[in-house]
């Protein structure tokens, strides 16, 4: 299969090592004037890097590619023209997904004919797409059920573990309890009840951990017993409907001291030996978890 990873960023670069560790020819297409040095340098077998190939005209790597995973820039207006450019050099046939994390499928595909509306729907990784497993797969209105059942069949068969939502939401499902975890994480730094070390380490030591072994609504049936949910919620809902949550300001002038409390914790940008340890957990805990071999 041929798959265009159109916009190489830290996301389509991630992609694209995914991608060719699967088996697949990957033509990678961005502006970026140090593209071809930035490819180069990625870890790669000889094997792998044999199966890219950089392609500087967009219209050319359309004309060619099964599959576009699009990682571009977060700008609606510049992920429209990108689908235009699909609707007229594409395959027929050609399915488009997008890693957006927040913009909807259906704004994205808006001035597209119904043909390639319908084989358009976000794809979304989190990062780094080439070890974390799960990818979002969501549609826009006039997305077809097809194409979310070969969405679904293509980032299985790439090791990967979709959850193919009903209908669009902004956010979709990970960036909304991402963010109602950031905005209380940062509001109890913000308010000085805890340091940004000690917020990790609850983190990393508590709901990280657990939740690195069972879901969020799995683990609440697990600590009800024998009623499951509702009985967690029977020992818990009194106490818990007196904690009243932060109401976050996301300005930067708000989450100032929040980042001078990061950079001093962990350096910004972050020391690339943190990055490194943090994927090697992630593939020790992908092996427990039997999805590396």
């Amino acid at each position: 299969m041929n798959i265009c990873v159109l916009g190489a960023g830290t996301i389509g670069l991630s992609w694209l090592r995914r991608f060719v560790a699967h088996g697949h020819q990957v033509l990678v297409c961005d502006p970026r004037p140090d593209l071809a040095d930035v490819v180069a340098g990625l870890p790669l077998t000889d094997d792998e890097r044999a199966r890219v190939r950089v392609v500087a005209e967009r219209d050319a790597a359309l004309a060619e590619a099964d599959v576009v995973q699009e990682s571009g820039p977060e700008h609606l207006a510049f992920k429209r023209e990108l689908i235009a450019d699909f609707a007229r050099h594409g395959r027929p046939g050609a399915w488009w997904f997008s890693s957006s994390s927040a913009l909807l499928p259906s704004d994205m595909s808006a001035d597209a004919p119904d043909e390639v509306a319908a084989r358009v729907a976000i794809g979304h990784p989190f990062n780094p797409p080439h070890l974390m497993p799960l990818v979002e797969v969501v549609p826009g209105t006039r997305t077809a059920a097809s194409t979310l059942e070969a969405a679904r069949g293509f980032y299985t068969s790439l090791g990967m573990e979709p959850a193919v939502l009903h209908r669009e939401v902004p956010g979709f499902v990970g960036n909304r309890l991402q963010k109602a975890l950031w905005a209380e994480a940062f509001g109890l730094v913000l308010d000085g009840v805890v340091s940004v070390d000690d917020l990790d380490t609850v983190m990393k030591n508590s709901l990280g951990l657990r939740f690195a072994c069972v879901g969020i609504v799995e683990a609440a049936a697990m600590g009800g017993g024998a009623a499951g949910v509702q009985g967690l919620m029977d020992l818990l809902r009194e106490s818990f409907a007196k904690i009243e949550l932060n109401d976050l300001d996301w300005s930067n002038e708000a989450l100032a001291p929040l980042y001078e409390a990061a950079a001093a914790a962990y350096g910004a940008p972050v020391d690339s030996a943190r990055i490194t340890r943090r994927d090697e957990l992630l593939t020790g805990m992908l092996r427990v978890r039997g999805q590396l071999d």
